[in-house]
């Protein structure tokens, strides 16, 4: 391949990196009207911290596959699952700090269960030498963490379906969940990256599907959501 079609391609990566972050930005500011609520009541109320526990084990594995360590080339990835992995952990802060006792002590619990699960993944991927299995290991794990958060919304979908309504699947999150997950998979496709491009071309079809519904559904629904739900990043 010549130098200036090389020069091509790692423009058009970027640019899909730096769009990928841009978008994920709306992802994660997206619960913040929950903790407002949640701050203004000094309450967690009936609100689940899960979410945000899955989330920060979900970035930081990815964080972790996209340093230099473990593969090449990938600081988009890095950077966007670092920044993310700092919006899961001031929400999981905040949620402690305003849930009762019982809600306290088991969302520490899960805190320390992911410290846990990614220094095990980290100390032990380090153990391969072979820096392709290494790559391959974490890889997968990277991919199944992705796929499995993008998998999140077919609930939010079956719910969609089932009640003709969508006041739970607000559409401007739909839309950056489409959108980032459309950047990362031509930002691994550039990159030659299938640990890219497998999760989030799994997270563009879901992306689609949601805004097909959204439109079908949209004149049977009585009102928007306030308050959106947590969904899977790049």
């Amino acid at each position: 391949m010549s130098r200036s079609m090389l020069s091509v391609d790692t423009f058009c990566r970027d640019a899909a990196g730096v769009a990928g972050n841009i978008f994920a930005f709306g992802l994660f500011v997206s619960p913040v009207p929950t903790f407002r609520r949640i701050a203004r009541n000094r309450s967690t109320e009936n609100f689940s911290g899960l979410p945000y526990i899955y989330a920060l084990l979900n970035c930081l594995i990815t964080l972790w596959y996209g340093t230099p360590f473990v593969s090449y080339d990938n600081i988009m990835v890095t950077s966007v699952n670092s920044i993310g992995a700092v919006f899961q952990l001031v929400y999981i802060i905040l949620f402690i700090t305003y849930a009762d006792k019982r809600k306290k002590v088991r969302m520490l619990g899960m805190l320390m269960v992911d410290i846990v699960l990614f220094s095990v993944i980290v100390v032990g991927s380090l153990q391969i030498n072979n820096f392709s299995l290494r790559r391959v290991v974490v890889g997968f794990l990277s991919c199944a963490a992705l796929i499995s958060m993008f998998a999140s919304p077919l609930f939010i979908i079956n719910l969609v379906i089932r009640t003709r309504s969508v006041e739970f699947m607000p559409f401007y999150l739909s839309l950056s969940t489409l959108l980032m997950s459309a950047s990362f998979l031509a930002y691994g496709i550039f990159n030659n990256d299938p640990f890219v491009y497998v999760p989030n071309g799994a997270g563009t079809v879901l992306g689609i599907m949601q805004l097909g519904l959204y439109s079908y559904y949209k004149r049977t629904s009585t009102e928007e959501s306030t308050e959106p739900l947590i969904v899977s990043f790049g």
